[in-house]
């Protein structure tokens, strides 16, 4: 190339020019002119090259522009402060500063499309969550890519998005879960319930299936909403199926005590009896409120309504039996013949339901035994009267027994009641006493009077203290008759001739009968056969009726055989101990 433009070089060719012009003869003035278009022609050719030069120029300023302002935009998009801005002026020429420039350009550029690919993954799996809490999107379905504002690639923006991604997905998480429990909870729903929970989910969505994956299931709003209107509406069957199995178990525990059904009978209803007090969460066993069960439930109660009114006969006597058993235990008496005849009469007429029948009946029951626990403090202190009453009867026939001191069979055995007998008749002027202060202050309390089998009690006591009373009148005259016949037979044994005549055995008092349990009276004690006369008279009857039956009772005053003395003085000895026992107050 040199030696061709040392060859070709413009002086060169203008020699040969001149040379050829010398040979040719040209003038000067066209020589002139040949030169001077010669030089025009180079001045043209000298412009459009210092042109071109001038126009390659520009555009290496107008790429180096270009790349600071890339440069600086890329530093601003991706917040790289710490990235040189100006490397190319540690440089002469344009093309060092643009080759300076270049590699930064590149760094940046790469970091901003990797930038831009993170900003486009985590802005498409928010608009994925979004989509999905709003209903928008379908299963499996995915978002377009979003617009990236390119200018603002930050790593703050990053993390902004990040933090919104995060915030999102722990909210799909939470209504995952939720979604996951309401299925679970319609499920139990339907298992109590005995449905078919399947056409039951998939109406709600399909994605709800056991079959489809967790990441899969509709989390939106619409589905939440049906979700809870499908639990409320589950949970509302719930209540009135439960309402309606307890009604029926109550009634069939109803009917079942009002029939006195067996144990092993009503067992056959326990899965429906054994929620009767259980509240609608407490009910959670499979196919505890089925329609069958409670299908179950109505047909048996129909059938034991209709099976009642053919038993009402007798489960109404059966109950008024209890009534006078009650009453029995009580000592009360009362008319069965009239109360059979009117629970008769009621079920014959139907006037009265048999519930309202039977409710009636418990009611008398349950009055009864308050009335009998009012008179039990009474009636223990009556029947420890009566016994009292008939160890006295024991022990004054004990006393007649002129063998009692024998050392026959059992006599000790004799020995030891008879002590115990005198233990407790010194008891019963104070037992008594007792008895007629709590029989008035009951009777005051309770506005009737206290009567122990149909008799007044305040009556049998009177009367009980009234016999008392002329037993021992007629024991001090017995004593007397004794002490007149003893002196007589002193009066013989010392007569004129000496003989001795046999004394008169005096003859022993009649057994006066004591209180029985039948209401019979022996020894002055209460009777209780008085009749209703005797209620009406009150006291008045029975002391007249004491008086009869102390005059039956009284010793006939005929002179003892002579034969007889030796036994009266056993007797009078007998009689002598019984007397030292107390004799009861009048009430």
């Amino acid at each position: 190339m040199d030696a061709l433009h040392g060859q070709t070089s413009c002086g060169s060719l203008l020699q040969k020019l001149q040379l050829v012009w010398d040979e040719v003869g040209e003038s000067d003035e066209d020589r002139d002119k040949v030169l001077f278009q010669l030089d025009q022609e180079c001045l043209d050719v000298y412009k459009r090259k210092v042109d071109q030069a001038l126009k390659s120029r520009d555009l290496l300023l107008q790429a180096l522009d270009y790349s600071k302002m890339e440069l600086a935009r890329l530093a601003s998009a991706l917040g790289e402060k710490s990235i040189a801005t100006s490397p190319e002026k540690t440089a002469r020429t344009i093309k060092q500063q643009l080759a300076a420039l270049a590699p930064t350009l590149e760094q940046l550029g790469k970091q901003k499309k990797e930038r831009i690919n993170k900003f486009a993954d985590i802005m498409s799996r928010i608009e994925q969550i979004r989509g999905e809490i709003a209903g928008n999107l379908e299963i499996g379905q995915q978002v377009a890519i979003p617009q990236i504002n390119e200018d603002d690639l930050t790593d703050e923006k990053l993390r902004d998005f990040q933090s919104q991604l995060q915030e999102l997905e722990k909210k799909k998480r939470e209504r995952l879960k939720k979604v996951l429990e309401h299925v679970s909870t319609v499920q139990d729903l339907c298992s109590v319930l005995k449905m078919e929970h399947f056409s039951i989910i998939t109406e709600v969505h399909e994605s709800l299936d056991d079959s489809v994956g967790k990441d899969h299931k509709s989390i939106s709003n619409d589905t939440l909403s049906k979700l809870d209107r499908t639990i409320a509406t589950l949970n509302e069957d719930k209540t009135l199926r439960l309402k309606k199995l307890q009604e029926l178990a109550t009634q069939l525990n109803d009917l079942w005590d009002l029939m006195d059904t067996p144990t092993e009978e009503r067992s056959l209803f326990d899965h429906v009896t054994c929620n009767r007090t259980a509240s609608a969460e407490e009910v959670t066993a499979p196919g505890a409120l089925a329609l069958d069960i409670i299908n179950q439930a109505e047909i048996e109660v129909q059938r034991l309504d209709e099976l009642k009114y053919s038993k009402m006969k007798e489960i109404a006597f059966k109950k008024q039996t209890t009534l006078e058993d009650i009453y029995a235990g009580a000592h009360i008496v009362i008319d069965t013949a009239a109360a059979h005849d009117k629970i008769f009469a009621l079920i014959e007429s139907g006037s009265m339901e048999p519930t309202e029948l039977i409710a009636d009946m418990d009611s008398q029951i349950l009055k009864a035994k308050e009335e009998a626990l009012s008179r039990k403090e009474i009636l223990d202190k009556v029947e420890r009267w009566i016994s009292a009453c008939e160890e006295e009867s024991w022990l004054e026939d004990y006393n007649r027994d002129d063998n009692r001191y024998n050392s026959g069979r059992g006599a000790h055995l004799n020995l030891k009641r008879a002590e115990k007998a005198r233990i407790q008749v010194n008891k019963i002027p104070g037992l008594v006493e007792t008895l007629v202060a709590k029989t008035t202050a009951w009777e005051e309390n309770h506005g009737l009077s206290f009567t122990y089998d149909g008799v007044p009690l305040l009556a049998m006591l009177d009367e009980y203290v009234m016999l008392r009373q002329e037993k021992e009148e007629e024991k001090r005259k017995m004593r007397e008759q004794k002490r007149y016949t003893e002196q007589l037979l002193n009066i013989d044994r010392e007569g004129p001739f000496g003989t001795r005549v046999s004394p008169y055995r005096v003859a022993s008092t009649k057994k006066v009968p004591s209180p029985k349990p039948n209401g019979s009276t022996t020894n002055g004690s209460p009777g209780r056969r008085l009749s209703m006369s005797t209620q009406q008279n009150e006291s008045k009857s029975s002391r007249s009726a004491g008086k009869k039956a102390a005059a039956v009772a009284a010793p006939p005053k005929t002179p003892a055989s002579p034969n007889e003395a030796a036994t009266a003085k056993e007797d009078n000895a007998s009689i002598q101990h019984t007397d030292a026992d107390p004799v009861p107050c009048s009430p």
